[in-house]
């Protein structure tokens, strides 16, 4: 997908995700429901209009340009040394996790329990750490990719991998929003891996609409986790009935 395109398209969530029909974003633009829907069908933005939108939906342009980079770039690695500052203190990752979803410095400090200074010196620490750069206005933006994947053995899952995974599976997994399935079958190893490319692609849609909507205000979402796991994998008593084989 060319740049522009990938750029028309990550506006265009960015507007669904804030909740607005294309008619509710003609109004704030004072232009026809039939230009907006021409504008995004053609892709044929001006960059006053883009502007205009990007007012109009209180989003920044950096925001959008980040989440078209999404869909082509691959998920990173944060630093050995980023990892352990997170690993050696519980609060400094709890501040990192929330504005690694979006929320401001303002809805911090009005929803949690943490005061502005014990987050002005967590945002100090995490830029000392070179995950975001902290501006004007308590202005915060990242430096590593929303996407990114803990290090294979390193001091974030070394601290928090197993009491993470055993929270998030002690639940009876009945309300609306939850959902757990064990299946264990045979396939090939054509289709094993094919399935491990649709649950890559799930992942990635996963990420997107994070990504889109962490332009909404902190209120309006919802903390979600998702396992994904696939592995050649037998039930322990169905191995035992196998026939050894003899030398």
């Amino acid at each position: 997908m060319r740049t522009a395109s990938r750029f028309v398209e990550a506006l265009k969530k960015s507007v669904r995700a804030r909740g607005l029909t294309y008619a509710e974003l003609a109004q704030r633009l004072r232009i026809s429901e039939a230009s907006v829907k021409r504008m995004f069908s053609r892709g044929t933005f001006t960059l006053a209009r883009i502007e205009q939108v990007l007012a109009a939906v209180d989003l920044d342009l950096y925001e959008v340009a980040r989440l078209s980079r999404g869909a082509a770039a691959r998920a990173g690695e944060l630093t050995h040394a980023q990892e352990a500052g997170l690993a050696r203190d519980e609060r400094l990752l709890a501040a990192f996790w929330l504005v690694l979803n979006g929320w401001t410095f303002d809805e911090i400090v009005a929803t949690f329990t943490i005061t502005r200074t014990e987050l002005m010196v967590a945002l100090a620490q995490l830029e000392k750490l070179k995950l975001i750069e902290w501006g004007p206005r308590e202005r915060v933006r990242l430096l590593v990719p929303r996407d990114f994947v803990w290090r294979a053995g390193g001091p974030a899952k070394k601290a928090y991998a197993r009491r993470a995974m055993a929270e998030f599976l002690h639940a009876r997994f009945d309300e609306p929003l939850e959902m757990i399935r064990f299946e264990p079958r045979e396939l090939s190893a054509e289709s094993a891996a094919l399935l491990r490319k649709k649950l890559e692609r799930l992942l990635s849609e996963f990420n997107e609409a994070a990504e889109a909507d962490s332009a909404l205000p902190g209120a309006k979402r919802v903390g979600v986790a998702l396992l994904v796991a696939c592995r050649p994998w037998e039930f322990s008593p169905v191995k035992a009935l196998k026939r050894r084989r003899t030398s």
